[in-house]
């Protein structure tokens, strides 16, 4: 869920820092993208230049990526839904849009084949972008209740509408089995995962805790799952988490990540870090998370990607950016890592996707 993830935490001000290159071509034949300190990573490309994009995905066959983003220049007044060609990124056009190009959406992902997405849009409830919450001193997403996820094929033609339910459905990712959907969804009165089939049947309510469960994703053999979660715990965390929910919001500055079984059970929290812990994803291996956290901030950033074993041992930072990087998904053959990062930006607030080749 984007929600302008790419300025998360960083709405205040334009960072201005250094950056690893600025390409005027939007071509890197070297890789200076990468800073020295990221050995996990090889021959950096970038595969967009403008715009706030993020939370791309990769198709089963490894070859496309569906990705959400409110690049002004394509036409869109928020995020909307594209694919492209990790290969050959056209810098010049728009990539292929396959959202309807009405409400805002979020969290896309193919469906096994590929011929088909999965993604959540809040076009049924009002054609127009919903409002942004106007700023204040706390730093809030948004919930909106018009979201349902919907299922899309490649020419951006609604095919069929998985969820119906009042409230908020979104953030669906698909098993690498091609079995099931995970979601997040406010169904239950408070925001909590859930799984389908395909076809939007057998749903079942995997958490119950109080708080924001969300941004699940399925281990590489389906078998588990990793998520993010904020537990408020004194009166006063309730009461604000509870009044917050109310208003369609939610504060995500204290969020710690948690494992479990894909049925939900044996669910056990891995972090305790502090601050804000999120975006999980699954190393290939299905041994360790990788994650974008911003633990180490006081001022709120930088986000950096992490690594760490499934029992929270082991912590290791990933990336070394000065503003933000996050989003991060392994390639299906796990060669590859793509990502959303603000490097290269010029010292705008452009949030780009990237990807490299993975290092172990």
């Amino acid at each position: 869920m984007m929600k302008n993830f790419t300025i998360l935490f960083l709405g205040l001000a334009i960072i201005s820092c250094k950056q690893p290159t600025n390409s005027e071509t939007g071509e890197t034949t070297t890789d200076t993208l990468r800073y020295k300190q990221e050995v996990h990573l090889k021959n950096v490309r970038q595969l967009t230049w403008g715009g706030n994009n993020a939370e791309a995905y990769w198709s089963f066959d490894g070859k496309s990526l569906v990705f959400q983003s409110d690049y002004s220049e394509w036409g869109v007044a928020c995020d909307q839904i594209f694919t492209l060609d990790v290969n050959n990124p056209s810098t010049g056009t728009r990539p292929n849009m396959v959202s309807i190009g009405l409400g805002r959406t979020t969290c896309a992902y193919f469906l096994p084949g590929d011929s088909l997405i999965v993604y959540g849009s809040t076009h049924l409830a009002d054609s127009l972008c919903p409002p942004v919450p106007p700023r204040t001193d706390k730093y809030v997403w948004p919930i909106y209740e018009g979201y349902d996820i919907f299922v899309a094929d490649l020419e951006g033609n609604i095919i069929d509408q998985l969820t119906s339910e009042e409230g908020y459905d979104a953030e669906a990712t698909v098993s690498p089995n091609g079995d099931r959907i995970i979601f997040t969804s406010t169904r239950s009165g408070d925001l909590e995962l859930y799984t389908m089939n395909l076809d939007g049947s057998d749903v079942v309510q995997l958490t119950d805790e109080l708080g924001y469960d969300g941004g699940a994703f399925f281990s590489p053999d389906g078998s588990k799952i990793v998520w993010r979660a904020s537990r408020p715990q004194t009166e006063e965390e309730i009461n604000e988490y509870k009044e917050l929910l109310a208003q369609g919001l939610v504060q995500p500055t204290k969020m710690e990540l948690y494992v479990a079984n894909a049925d939900g059970s044996d669910a056990r929290k891995i972090t305790s870090l502090g601050n804000a812990n999120w975006a999980p994803f699954f190393t290939p291996d299905g041994q360790k998370i990788l994650f974008s956290s911003n633990h180490a901030s006081k001022r709120g950033f930088p986000f950096n990607l992490f690594m760490v074993n499934l029992d929270g041992t082991g912590l290791e930072q990933v990336t070394f950016d000065d503003t933000f990087d996050s989003f991060p998904m392994f390639s299906p053959d796990g060669k590859y890592l793509v990502w959303a990062s603000n490097r290269n930006n010029g010292g705008t607030r452009d949030t780009n996707l990237f990807v490299a080749e993975w290092v172990d």
